[in-house]
């Protein structure tokens, strides 16, 4: 026993090396672009440390400053640094491979199901790589959650214990705060506890009263907030309301997220795209990892119908996936197929093919090849996207917001020597300068990114930095890859009998020295905040 205990110790310490390594190769590798929502994170983290208390992210009333706060406290012990902010994010990666490893062994009795669904996501796929590296507010922290939800919604079903209920209700609280993607774990946990209760209803009253009362806890900012600042703008953008672009019909617009689930969700669930383009990923490798998991899942969906402990297992899986892709189909998040919200998918996929490669009666053989063509495909297609950039591993997927960020430090340097400290620029030049900076070059988003100039004020998402650009006696202005922008600006200048020089440095294009400040608005550009 001893022996057997030791073997799977080694076996989910050289999973966590992997996969540990792979990370902490990235982080230091310089393939990983530096993008604007992540600098949102890392600029709240330091005024956090300065005394600020943020209840969201910056700019909108959803995804809380959960991911904020550890980050500070990377910062407090590091220092402020990209890397501390990636670091704090494969910090979380690891508890999701542990709490897998956990989860298979008391969901399915098995611990060989929670190291081969763990070895699964040590490098796991493109997407899931990606958004579990950067930070984008709060997404590894929902991954995690969720994981506690589901390991806690088994123990419950099994035997009720009020510390757990309790906890099972914080957890899930603290995720509608942190990210309300962690509500396609709860939904379903609380449908799975229903259903499946063992206990009278007494003890079922019981158990839903002390989940009550942690999710009123655990969701204390969340509902304070709204005491404060109305309810409306937060349920509205609980279901999207911030994302909602779309000008056609509910029904219509359903249909067409149905066919991006299908076309783009599908492809990158399973690693055969990068999110942020529309390519084939180790290609040759394809046919062995669609087989792979086609064996596997059909192995374990055959087995959930003969067996008890593994049907009610899988059903708790299957209601993540079925509540996800609803949620997807049936509101305004379906718009962004890119990968970010398929995320929490993954953990019960690879649970799937665990216990299908475990428990099935197909030949050991074919077993393992399924596993060796999931793993192998995962693997190169890392490597693939890892190894090369541009663009490297990015969350941008719409060329105008594509930026070379090796240039930022020149940027920094020339602003610096020409005393251009305050100015205007577009979302994802604001943020990442102002980080990078430590806040002595001030940007506020006050232009378009895109080449047919549309522009939307909750781009410019931190008030305070706008009151020192109005308050600065000179600007410069800053655009990337954007010649109708830069016409717009040039024109302007002109009309107003401005003189001005200009530099290009990678793909920044910066005005400066200008004879007279001038805004945007006055331009013609943008709109008034």
């Amino acid at each position: 026993m001893k022996k057997i205990i030791k073997l799977e110790f080694l076996i989910l310490t050289f999973i966590i090396f992997v996969s540990m390594g792979w990370k902490g190769w990235l982080i230091f590798s310089g393939h990983v672009p530096f993008n604007a929502d992540e600098a949102v994170v890392g600029l709240m983290a330091r005024h956090i440390l300065q005394g600020e208390r943020p209840v969201f992210f910056y700019g909108q009333s959803y995804m809380g400053s959960l991911d904020a706060g550890l980050v500070s406290l990377g910062f407090l012990l590091f220092g402020e640094h990209i890397w501390v902010i990636r670091a704090v994010q494969s910090l979380l990666y690891l508890g999701l491979l542990l709490t897998t490893y956990f989860l298979g062994k008391e969901m399915f009795s098995s611990d060989k199901v929670g190291l081969i669904a763990a070895g699964l996501l040590s490098i796991p796929t493109v997407n899931m790589t990606l958004y579990t590296t950067v930070s984008l507010g709060g997404y590894g922290e929902a991954l995690l959650l969720g994981n506690f939800i589901l390991l806690l919604t088994v123990r419950l079903w099994r035997r009720f214990r009020v510390v757990e209920a309790f906890l099972w209700g914080g957890l899930a609280g603290l995720g509608l705060w942190a990210n309300a993607l962690t509500m396609v774990y709860v939904v379903p946990a609380l449908v799975f506890l229903i259903v499946h209760h063992r206990q009278n209803i007494h003890k079922m009253g019981k158990m839903f009263l002390w989940i009550g009362l942690g999710g009123f806890l655990g969701a204390f900012p969340w509902w304070w907030y709204a005491l404060h600042h109305g309810w409306y703008q937060l349920v509205a953008e609980l279901t999207g309301s911030a994302v909602s672009v779309e000008q056609v019909p509910w029904l219509a617009r359903s249909g067409l997220h149905l066919v991006y689930f299908v076309l783009l969700g599908i492809p990158v669930i399973f690693g055969l795209r990068p999110p942020w383009a529309v390519e084939w990923l180790a290609f040759p490798l394809i046919p062995f990892a669609v087989a792979g998991w086609g064996i596997l899942l059909f192995a374990c969906a055959r087995l959930a119908r003969r067996q008890t402990e593994v049907q009610k297992g899988y059903r708790l899986l299957l209601g993540v996936g079925v509540t996800l892709i609803v949620g997807f189909v049936f509101t305004a998040f379906g718009v962004d197929p890119s990968g970010r919200y398929f995320l929490p998918l993954a953990v019960p996929l690879a649970l799937m093919a665990a216990t299908g490669a475990c428990y099935s009666q197909l030949p050991r053989w074919l077993r393992s090849a399924a596993l060796m063509g999931i793993v192998s495909f995962q693997v190169v297609g890392n490597l693939q996207t890892g190894l090369t950039y541009p663009p490297g591993l990015t969350t941008q997927f719409h060329a105008s917001t594509i930026i070379e960020h090796r240039y930022d430090e020149e940027l920094i340097q020339f602003l610096k020597d020409q005393g251009e400290t305050r100015g205007y620029t577009h979302y994802w030049v604001a943020y990442p300068l102002a980080f990078q900076s430590s806040e002595s070059l001030l940007f506020v988003p006050r232009l378009p990114y895109h080449t047919d100039l549309r522009y939307t004020s909750r781009d410019n998402r931190y008030a305070p930095y706008d009151d020192l650009v109005k308050s600065s006696l000179r600007v410069a202005y800053i655009t990337t890859n954007n010649p109708a922008l830069d016409r717009l600006i040039t024109d302007g200048f002109q009309r107003f009998g401005i003189t001005w020089k200009e530099k290009i440095i990678g793909d920044y294009h910066i005005f400066y020295a200008l004879s007279q400040k001038v805004a945007p608005e006055e331009l013609g550009i943008g709109e008034k905040p």
